[in-house]
């Protein structure tokens, strides 16, 4: 049976803002959940770093009622920027994995970089570390079979989320429902998550109908993208997640090989996990996301490869520019769905009217999917901002909550707007009528984006 999810729709976010906004936040640590007059404290703390915000109220009691769990102190979290530092980041890792490795991937290309991959699970593998991969049909699509026959043949498990292949599920087909997570784990100590793929281009589209084809001539620019890389206690909840999709897709029940150790803590910074399905009755991202733009104060600053925006989405934007929260989008000047491209595009009209600052970024192709709210609020993740996201996707994100943090992601994203050219209302409202016929036309099918 094939579920195109065509009657899904958006939930109420500003129905749930109104009804948790009152409630305490709630922290939890290597000892579990923290009192009421230590999370208090630590929430005072966040508000003496930045500026007394209300959001700090409003939203982690909102994002944790949404959950069902505390956001988790005692992290550390590495800002990785592009494909060579991340990549080298989880090679040193994986290197030095001593029980398991848990890899999540929407797409893993068996060029080199898929190779450089594959040759390091398997070494591991051969000493003794249980590797166990999960990777997307539709996104690898174009990987050859004897690429995962290779993992296979060399012990390491491998699964393939939702087969495009009606014959080869284990569930009803749906086909719509796609893995677009992005996570690597490592002896449940480190996990890795963000918009960066297995693949030469350092990341790939969100769309399994579009790729991008090399062009001759120099190798071109790698994709700009963010991953980040954390170490303590929030590990476990990344696990779960990765567990629970493994479970759900048939993979081999895992052994005693210390998938939940004894975390420390290993840094001062609040983190909280996210996993968004289509099984669960809501997009628990996309109600964290929403919720944290109706509750911003001053600023807010989001850079997305893929922006189709529900009419909820488009609302909260406007409505914070009204209320003279600094609005700013970084989008793609171009990208591997121009569909997706155009679709968004067609609604920069009504957006730079309410004030919103649209930015599009020249050079690397745009893979990013981050957020900044207020300077305290960042999330990092595998969350693109459209349709398919919210209701078809599997997703993974981090919700960071600290200064420290959120002052890295304001420097990488002012180096990102000056590669970037503002879109202006005035330029905007004189463009030519092909492209206004092509963002008409593209915005029909936003839905299926």
């Amino acid at each position: 049976m094939l579920l195109a999810g065509g009657c899904a729709s958006m939930p109420d976010t500003e129905f749930l803002t109104q009804r948790y906004a009152g409630q305490a936040a709630k922290f939890k640590s290597t000892l579990g959940p923290l009192s009421a007059r230590q999370s208090a404290a630590i929430v005072a703390k966040l508000k003496r770093q930045s500026g007394n915000l209300d959001i700090l109220d409003k939203q982690i009691a909102l994002e944790q009622e949404i959950g069902g769990g505390a956001l988790v102190t005692g992290n550390r979290v590495v800002l990785l920027q592009d494909g060579p530092a991340t990549y080298a980041a989880m090679f040193t890792a994986i290197r030095a994995a001593k029980a398991h490795i848990n890899v999540e991937s929407y797409i893993i290309e068996d060029g080199e970089i898929g190779q450089q991959f594959a040759d390091l699970l398997i070494a591991r593998q051969a000493e003794g570390v249980q590797v166990n991969v999960l990777y997307d049909s539709a996104g690898g699509l174009w990987t050859a079979g004897r690429y995962f026959e290779r993992l296979r043949q060399a012990g390491v498990e491998v699964v393939e989320f939702n087969p495009v292949n009606p014959l080869a599920g284990r569930k009803p087909w749906r086909l719509t429902h796609r893995d677009h997570r992005k996570l690597l784990i490592v002896d449940g100590k480190t996990a890795f998550l963000g918009g960066i793929n297995i693949s030469g281009v350092y990341s790939s589209g969100s769309s399994f109908f579009s790729r991008p084809e090399p062009e001759p001539g120099p190798a071109p620019v790698g994709w700009r993208d963010t991953d980040i890389q954390v170490d303590g206690p929030v590990v476990a909840e990344f696990q779960k997640l990765f567990l629970e999709s493994w479970n759900k897709q048939g993979g081999r029940p895992v052994g005693s090989h210390g998938y939940f150790p004894v975390l420390e803590p290993q840094g001062p910074t609040i983190v909280r996990a996210i996993g968004s399905t289509p099984d669960a009755p809501l997009s628990l991202i996309y109600l964290t996301l929403i919720s944290a733009i109706m509750n911003a104060e001053k600023q807010i600053c989001i850079a997305n490869a893929y922006f189709v925006p529900d009419p909820q989405l488009l609302s909260a934007l406007r409505d914070a520019a009204a209320r003279g929260v600094d609005v700013h989008l970084m989008l793609p000047s171009g990208s591997d769905s121009k569909l997706a491209l155009n679709a968004g595009r067609s609604f920069y009209a009504e957006l730079l009217r309410s004030g919103v600052k649209i930015h599009e970024r020249r050079g690397a192709p745009l893979h990013v999917k981050t957020a900044m709210i207020d300077g305290v609020w960042s999330c990092v993740g595998s969350s693109n901002l459209d349709w398919r996201s919210a209701l078809d996707n599997d997703e993974i994100n981090a919700i960071i909550l600290g200064r420290e943090f959120a002052d890295e992601m304001a420097k990488a994203y002012e180096r990102d707007l000056l590669a970037s050219d503002e879109i202006t209302w005035e330029a905007w409202r004189h463009r030519s009528l092909w492209p206004r016929l092509k963002e008409n036309w593209a915005r029909l099918f936003a839905r299926m984006l």
